[in-house]
């Protein structure tokens, strides 16, 4: 997918609510090993590096283009690597993911995946959106089977719109337990968002929901299809103002300590 760093700062100041609160969540210890998933620009990377200043802090993403604007040497303790979260290895001390997981699919699956790279006494804490039930992503999936032959038959959520590898909090609560996770704080949150209409929610899904799309087709299709989407966000929602309830998932959870028999 190609990611285009200026579209996705267009709204940054509500995007970054969520992961302001996510870093709220995060207990202050002495971690030495961080990575951030899915880091984008590297902003909250940064954030990590600056608060945690005794820690190797790395930022992982896997676009070329959003990794061209991270802060590389803003901070002494600070890196950043290109590369898709399912190869991650090594071992950390707080794993830290802001919308980035939702990319990925089978949760129940991922998330013992990452728990085997937290360290004894590490924490896990991610937040996802989740407004894949948002009328949104349904008529961009229907969108999506309109244009079936130039995509390739790719859709997202593949023919059963709605369909999402997010989980209720209360299922990730859930899993974190079954894994043997103690502290964990699991919510949804709503953070509004006021659009300019249809065409206000074009330019908020440009930065992340048409992205995969758009990366499958050249200017022509990606124009056509663009279109088509409008028209039906237009019928769905016809007024100048649209309140958009971004909805999001936020959690973190601590791996117990090794104690001695």
């Amino acid at each position: 997918m190609t990611w285009n760093p200026d579209q996705y700062r267009m709204f940054q100041e509500v995007r970054s609510a969520p992961a302001h609160h996510l870093q709220a969540m995060i207990p202050d210890l002495d971690y030495r090993q961080i990575v951030d998933l899915g880091c984008g620009t590297g902003e909250q990377t940064l954030t990590l590096a600056r608060r945690f200043p005794q820690a190797r802090v790395l930022g992982l993403d896997s676009s070329p283009e959003m990794l061209s604007r991270a802060p590389v040497q803003q901070a002494p303790n600070l890196s950043f690597a290109q590369g898709d979260i399912r190869d991650l290895g090594g071992h950390y001390d707080l794993i830290y993911s802001n919308a980035a997981l939702q990319w990925l699919p089978d949760h129940e699956a991922l998330l013992p995946a990452l728990w085997t790279l937290l360290q004894p006494g590490g924490v896990l804490a991610v937040q996802i959106p989740a407004n894949h039930e948002h009328p949104s992503h349904r008529l961009l999936s229907e969108t999506a089977q309109d244009f079936e032959a130039e995509l390739g038959g790719y859709s997202r959520f593949g023919t059963a719109y709605g369909a999402s590898p997010v989980l209720s909090p209360a299922r990730y609560a859930e899993v974190l337990d079954a894994l043997g996770a103690t502290r964990i704080e699991a919510l949804s949150r709503v953070y509004p968002v006021v659009l300019d209409g249809a065409d206000g929610l074009i330019q908020w899904t440009r930065g992340t929901a048409l992205v995969p799309y758009l990366s499958r087709l050249d200017s022509q299709e990606a124009e056509r299809f663009v279109a088509a989407y409008r028209a039906r966000l237009q019928q769905t929602f016809p007024g100048e103002r649209l309140y958009y309830a971004f909805t999001r998932v936020l959690f973190t959870a601590r791996k117990p300590e090794v104690t001695g028999g």
